[in-house]
């Protein structure tokens, strides 16, 4: 049995535009770079499924300590969404695949050494059409040429905001940012 409509059904319409553009897009750049395309369109469709929902705080909390995450992710659905998902999906819909389940759990900060579905939902996320943020045309332009470039380039801007903005930034950000920057140096250096 498919669940997918189920996961969906109660996003808000913000969420689901958004979560449908990122499947677009995920899909264009699996054909572009490579991947299989369901898993791509699979993962793009779960990202969300914690956020916009009827998750309220006290839900996500709850989450956090059932599946023994880091208490870092409490008081913070921005970032604990994408990881108690992938618990979710494994947990209560048998999702099985870990590279649909990483791709998930990680679209949100990224992590060094991600496969290609893990770049392409964390691009397709942070560049997708509907978004709009100083530097996101620069990430779109980049996520048909260079992934690797896009990841940082998104990476930068994020950084970047939530620095300036005096926000909470996850260190798996910039361990993600680090190795981005040592695969751009080292490519650099082999020419």
């Amino acid at each position: 049995m498919d669940f997918t409509d189920d996961l969906l059904k109660d996003l808000k319409k913000t969420r689901l535009e958004h979560t449908m553009n990122v499947r677009d897009m995920a899909v264009e750049l699996a054909d572009i770079y490579g991947a299989d395309r369901e898993k791509a369109s699979r993962a793009a469709l779960y990202h969300d499924i914690c956020k916009g929902r009827a998750f309220t705080d006290d839900v996500m909390n709850g989450l956090v300590r059932k599946y023994g995450l880091d208490e870092k992710y409490l008081n913070n659905t921005a970032l604990s969404h994408s990881k108690v998902a992938a618990c979710l999906l494994k947990d209560q819909y048998g999702v099985s695949d870990e590279e649909i389940l990483d791709a998930v759990r990680n679209h949100t900060t990224g992590r060094a050494g991600m496969s290609l579905l893990e770049k392409i939902i964390f691009i397709a996320d942070a560049a997708e059409k509907g978004r709009d943020y100083p530097g996101v045309e620069r990430v779109r332009e980049l996520a048909y040429k260079d992934i690797d470039k896009a990841c940082l380039a998104a990476l930068e801007n994020t950084i970047g905001f939530i620095r300036s903005s005096g926000g909470v930034l996850d260190e798996d950000s910039l361990h993600t940012r680090d190795y981005f920057l040592k695969m751009e140096k080292e490519r650099e250096k082999n020419g």
